[in-house]
């Protein structure tokens, strides 16, 4: 159907509410805008739907977000009464609809006759993944666009086991959602109006909350320096106006371990109008931390993003400036610690196993095995992690001790089937502790880290598509790299690629294996000296993802040679 068609059925159907009837009428005279909004409808993936907020089938608001919730209702049913009993838990951030499309989702669910249980408050990823695992819920709905702009929100869906939907299980919702051609059929229960009351509605209580985070505490590995040193030191914390105060304030206060808070940034605000983009990769969204940690001499800043999954930190530098650590560093002082904890404690599994996703740092690998720990790469998606942890719970041949990936993603125990900033905020939080118990400084172990095992360099850079085809014209791109045969990136050679669409593993010498994973859009090269370079198309928005991982003997040595690397690199890609 023609998209000028689609705009003037919406326009026109009376079910359409006020709001979304004049938001549309705004745009009659914008040819692009009706194009964009209607030339597509909203792609729901492993990794649910993301969009931007406004009326639409490409954006998300109140009719797509009831749309996919009908068609998980479908899914659920086919399942059968058990299913239908167990159960779906919902939380949400603080993001501008985030409470209306979480209640829209629960309405949707309860006229279909599904148990919901909902959290009455903005809560985080984490805490949503422990309630459909506590619950034994047969799914989970987290309403949020975690990191991105004010501009956006996105619905994600988890499977039973609390991690999200897998693939196959996504391709069965999507034909649900995919045969409900009518938007405004939806039929839901209106429980907007906090004192409804519905036989199949639970609201999660605190006394649920307070069983989180007595799990969380479980989990810490320096107890006495914590008591010794806990009250002494000096970190600050900002949720970002986001769904992590509570939680993380809560465990860090239980644990004894003073903070302080950026007050600016506590209340939830959908603009989150103190920061450009409420993202904690980003050092500049964490300047109003670092201002007050110069006012109160605090040697550590760290922050949540919205839906509370990501942690970014920043620690001063041997100069006393402060400086933005990236994923892959706070991901390697975190495992260094656990495992250095564990073993000092005698407490080391045998079979203890640490999991990365195949695009973070490779130092990994040089961590785990100094610790006779064996490290397990994974694709993208805190979801494959999960899964091996739901394996390994199954045939006991590992004992999960750490996960992360380098977009800000942590997590330890096995709570959650997510990455958790609450335990990670915990964990760095006694780290600092404990280095300071012995008289280290944070930066003084990342630099050991670079002296003991090599100095590695891992940095993203994304290449951006626009229009209606821009999601073809990047997986376009990956498949033309796909067929070029190159043998090297300048000094250093490829000594494989890794096919992961076809699950192959072509090696320099000719010869070919299979991957444990496929069907997965991404395309990686196995460079000289531990290094690699990794393309990923985004599954949420037309951006392609590049990332390098170059080690070197030094960090002056290894920024040339990443420089180096990069310029061949791109001289292919173009």
């Amino acid at each position: 159907m023609d998209y000028k068609v689609k705009y003037d059925n919406w326009l026109s159907d009376p079910r359409l509410c006020k709001e979304g009837n004049d938001e549309l009428l705004s745009i009659k005279n914008d040819e692009k805008e009706i194009e964009y909004r209607f030339g597509a409808e909203l792609a729901f993936g492993t990794a649910g739907m993301r969009g931007l907020i406004g009326y639409g089938t490409n954006e998300i608001n109140i009719y797509t977000v009831r749309r996919a919730t009908q068609g998980l209702a479908e899914y659920i049913k086919s399942l059968g009464k058990k299913a239908m009993e167990r159960g779906v838990a919902i939380s949400y951030d603080t993001r501008r609809f985030s409470d209306v499309f979480a209640m829209d989702a629960a309405g949707v669910l309860l006229y279909n006759g599904i148990k919901v249980y909902l959290y009455s408050e903005a809560r985080p990823v984490p805490m949503l993944s422990y309630a459909v695992r506590q619950y034994k819920a047969i799914a989970g709905i987290m309403i949020t666009a975690s990191h991105n702009p004010k501009e956006y929100n996105g619905y994600k869906v988890y499977g039973e086991d609390g991690a999200q939907m897998s693939p196959e299980v996504t391709a069965k919702v999507v034909k649900y959602i995919s045969a409900i051609t009518d938007y405004f059929s939806v039929e839901l229960v209106d429980i907007k109006n906090k004192l409804v009351q519905h036989p199949l509605l639970k609201i999660i209580p605190y006394s649920f909350e307070k069983k989180y985070y007595k799990q969380i505490i479980k989990l810490s590995l320096s107890k006495k320096a914590v008591k010794k040193e806990g009250k002494k030191i000096k970190i600050v914390y900002t949720p970002l106006h986001g769904s992590g105060y509570t939680p993380v304030t809560t465990v860090l206060k239980k644990l004894g371990i003073n903070l302080e808070v950026v007050q600016e940034q506590i209340a939830p605000d959908p603009d989150f109008s103190t920061v450009k983009v409420p993202n904690p990769e980003n050092k500049e969204s964490l300047e109003m931390g670092i201002k007050l940690a110069n006012a109160t001499n605090a040697d550590v800043v760290f922050g949540t993003d919205p839906d509370s999954d990501r942690l970014g930190v920043c620690i001063r530098d041997d100069k006393g400036e402060f400086l933005g650590l990236t994923g892959n560093q706070t991901g390697i002082l975190l495992l260094d610690y656990i495992l250095r904890r564990l073993k000092e404690e005698n407490n080391l599994p045998s079979n203890g196993v640490a999991i990365k996703s195949f695009v973070s740092t490779g130092l990994a690998k040089s961590i785990t095995d100094n610790y006779g720990v064996e490290l397990v790469e994974v694709p993208v998606g805190f979801k494959f992690i999960g899964e091996k942890i739901k394996q390994y719970e199954q045939d006991h041949s590992h004992t999960f001790l750490f996960g992360f990936e380098e977009s800000c993603g942590y997590l330890r125990g096995t709570h959650s089937r997510d990455k958790d900033a609450v335990v990670a905020s915990m964990l760095f939080a006694e780290m600092v502790c404990y280095y300071t118990y012995i008289g280290k400084s944070v930066y003084e172990v990342l630099m050991g880290i670079y002296d003991k095992y090599g100095y590695c360099i891992d940095r993203t850079d994304n290449v951006m598509y626009s229009g209606l085809t821009a999601m073809d014209d990047m997986n376009n791109k990956l498949t033309e790299m796909f067929n070029k045969h190159i043998e090297n990136f300048g000094i250093f050679n490829v000594l494989a690629v890794r096919n992961y669409r076809e699950g192959k593993r072509y090696s320099a010498d000719g010869s070919v294996s299979d991957l444990e994973f496929k069907d997965i859009n991404c395309l990686y090269y196995e460079l000289e000296n531990d290094s690699f370079i990794c393309l990923r198309p985004s599954g949420t928005e037309p951006k392609m993802k590049i990332y390098y991982c170059i080690k070197g003997k030094d960090k002056e040595h290894t920024e040339k040679c990443l420089e180096k690397v990069k310029s061949a690199f791109l001289a292919d890609f173009e």
